[in-house]
């Protein structure tokens, strides 16, 4: 999915560009307000499938200071009570490697799901295929991070064939995440850490799957775990939604090009059902005359791989609900953007004719990889994913920086942004962009 492709296209296109350097910060516990001491840190190396490059452990004062082994581009991560939490290494030593922990409990009040989002279109086989992601809040009060083997767990038709899954951190941190089955079929339990809400932003988790499809037409069932504020369900204009009884599915009509169902304050254990029918896709291009001038007239399209989600417009008499998180589905550059700037504009680009080309993917649970911990997996790519060879790293670069800049427009064009962070990040992402295209 997006984010992920994007974190990994980033690190590997600044992998020659860090400098080895002495990587020190502060661990404090946000739970207590306290230094976290006596907690381990290590750096992941990227570039060696996040493999151990070094350790060290907090001091009294919660510090603690670790040296880079070569270039990197590392991550930096500490446990605290199990629980792994991440950061972007500094870049050449520079910045401040400061983390914050959270102690643990298995079960956390204050726990909830703001928003169940699901895309559905038909493929070109004839399945139905989805993209579902929860937005799950933890408004824990103090903050206490929950975390088990089954810290969030979901219920998936029986019938679905899972073909992704990815988890996003409040930090903004893309992570792999594992699912595990747990119980009858279809039911499945993260084993994620769900840290505390980083102000507006919450843990998202994404599910990609297909279903079967016969005579075009299925029902859906959804069985929520926790309550959640929204189910939103969103398709093409091609495609029918058929509520089920008694249900108060309203229809936002905002986007053109995408219809989008909203039913609110879902229960455990409430009886939901809806069904599509018809065969259509969600449009990966603005749909001509939108007057929004971003990705749509509602600022967002919802595209097959992970690109920018859309279609949610404001219920009839309501503010938006899920306006908040038109950020996550847009997948648009978060805190990793200043990291990852840093990273590139610190030294030339490599420029070793035939050198061998770093690339990264990130494969589902079930296939093999090389574990970070609490189910996070960063694994080498395998054929047939992006590559990045010398050659090439500034071209896919930059094409990945245009696509954020259209996407940033989109945010600001859609309400999502504010004017600072709007200002922020486009300067940042323009730098870059200037510096690639000086490149050959």
């Amino acid at each position: 999915m997006k984010s992920i492709r994007l974190f990994f296209l980033l690190f590997a296109a600044a992998g020659a560009l860090a400098h080895a350097a002495t990587i020190s910060g502060t661990v404090t516990n946000k739970t207590t307000n306290k230094p976290a001491a006596g907690d381990a840190v290590v750096l992941l190396d990227v570039q060696a499938g996040m493999a151990e490059a070094a350790h060290a452990t907090t001091d009294a004062q919660g510090h603690y200071s670790i040296s880079a082994p070569g270039e990197g581009p590392y991550l930096v991560r500490v446990t605290h009570q199990g629980a792994g939490y991440f950061i972007a290494a500094p870049p050449g030593g520079g910045g401040s490697g400061d983390i914050s922990v959270y102690d643990v409990a298995a079960k956390v009040s204050g726990v909830f799901i703001e928003a169940d989002v699901i895309e559905a279109e038909t493929d070109p086989s004839g399945a139905l295929k989805i993209d579902e992601r929860y937005f799950v809040h933890n408004t824990s009060s103090p903050p206490v991070t929950q975390w088990s083997a089954k810290s969030f767990s979901i219920v998936l038709p029986a019938d679905a064939q899972v073909t992704d899954t990815e988890a996003q951190r409040p930090s903004g941190l893309p992570t792999a995440a594992k699912m595990d089955a747990d119980g009858p079929k279809g039911h499945y339990s993260f084993n994620l850490p769900i840290e505390p809400d980083d102000g507006e932003k919450d843990t998202m988790f994404q599910i990609g799957y297909t279903l079967p499809y016969p005579g075009g037409k299925y029902t859906f069932r959804p069985a929520v775990t926790l309550p959640a504020d929204n189910i939103a369900v969103l398709l093409p204009k091609q495609m029918t939604f058929t509520p089920g009884a008694g249900l108060d599915f309203k229809p936002v009509d905002q986007d053109p090009s995408v219809q989008t169902f909203l039913l609110k304050n879902a229960a455990p254990g409430q009886a939901i059902a809806f069904t599509l029918s018809g065969e259509g896709q969600i449009p990966r291009q603005p749909a001509q005359g939108d007057a929004g001038g971003g990705q749509d007239g509602g600022g967002q399209s919802v595209a097959a791989n992970g690109q920018p989600g859309g279609g949610i417009g404001p219920p009839i008499d309501t503010p938006d609900p899920l306006s908040k998180y038109k950020w996550w589905i847009l997948g648009a550059l978060t805190l990793l953007l200043a990291t990852a700037a840093a990273f590139l504009l610190r030294r030339p680009a490599l420029a070793v004719a035939g050198a061998p080309a770093a690339a990264f993917s990130v494969q589902p649970a079930s296939g093999a990889a090389s574990p970070v911990a609490n189910g996070a997996e960063f694994v080498p790519a395998p054929a047939g994913s992006v590559r990045l060879t010398p050659a090439g790293k500034n071209a896919a670069l930059l094409n990945v920086l245009k696509e954020e800049l259209f996407d940033l427009e989109s945010e600001k064009i859609a309400g999502t942004l504010s004017a600072a962070d709007y200002a922020e990040q486009k300067a940042a992402l323009e730098v870059v962009l200037r510096r690639a295209l000086k490149r050959p």
